[in-house]
């Protein structure tokens, strides 16, 4: 996990809990443009999201962890929100709430992901 912003951002890690870990990291490299490492350990199997800057957070694989209900996480798309949710349904996803104004705190897209999870998109720009 990063310190960078540990002392100032409530959130310092997240887990997204996934049926299938290769479609998840496929989908997520191409919905969030970023690079994903797969993590093999006798544990279990996951994939962390590139996060050399800030928090971070990784795909779990977890059968039946899945829902579309509960926390909602923010995931950034910062000055590319509208090719991250023109991504979304080319990998499986689902829009469910197409690009809007969240007030002086940007704008949002909510999606389902292609594993069912409820993520928002979030940008401080409208692109």
């Amino acid at each position: 996990m990063s310190d960078l912003n540990a002392k100032h951002n409530r959130l310092v890690w997240f887990d997204i809990p996934v049926a299938d870990l290769a479609r998840a990291t496929r989908f997520y490299q191409a919905v969030l443009g970023i690079r994903i490492e797969k993590v093999e350990t006798p544990g279990g199997n996951f994939a962390v999201l590139d996060h050399d800057h800030g928090n971070g957070g990784c795909l779990v694989e977890e059968a039946g962890a899945v829902t579309d209900k509960g926390i909602l996480v923010y995931m950034n798309a910062d000055g590319r929100l509208r090719d991250a949710v023109a991504q979304v349904e080319k990998h499986g996803g689902r829009v469910l709430q197409p690009v809007h104004a969240i007030g002086r705190h940007g704008f949002r897209a909510i999606i389902l992901d292609c594993e069912g999870n409820r993520i928002a998109l979030h940008s401080h720009l409208d692109m």
